[in-house]
Formats: structure tokens, C-alpha cells, sequence
């Protein structure tokens, strides 16, 4: 069973990478209130925006793709 310091390190960076700013503060107050360290929120945030750097980066190909070949989605 996944423990509640996980659950809302997860939940950062997911709130991350979903660009959600209301959930970003939200789990990150959690988080604080469960006085889980600075650092590990950090990495939290640095692992969601490394996702969603990802898949912007697969959206720009597809879009490319997409406008180059005139395909519909």
C-alpha cells in the first residue's frame, strides 16, 4: 500500500504535469502540513515538469505532422 507522503508526492507532480494550478497549491500545502521536506516537493515538481516537457514535445511532432501532411485528427 502506497503511504500518504507518497500519495501526495505523486500528486504534485501530476498536478505538475496536467498544468493545474489550483491542485499544484493544493498538494503542495499538503504536503508541507505532512512536513514532508522541501527538497522532496522540489523533485516532485522536477519530475512532472520533465513529463509534461515530454508530451509537449510529442504534441509539437504531432501538430508538424499533422499541418505538414494535412491529416485530419
Amino acid at each position: 500500500m502506497i503511504d500518504v507522503k507518497v500519495k501526495e508526492l505523486i500528486a504534485i507532480g501530476a498536478s505538475v504535469s496536467a498544468n493545474c494550478h489550483p491542485c499544484v497549491k493544493y498538494h503542495v500545502k499538503q504536503a508541507r502540513e505532512l512536513a514532508i521536506d522541501e527538497d522532496e516537493i522540489q523533485q516532485a515538481i522536477d519530475v512532472g515538469k520533465m513529463v509534461r516537457k515530454g508530451a509537449a514535445g510529442q504534441m509539437d511532432k504531432l501538430l508538424s505532422t499533422v499541418v505538414k501532411d494535412n491529416k485530419e485528427l
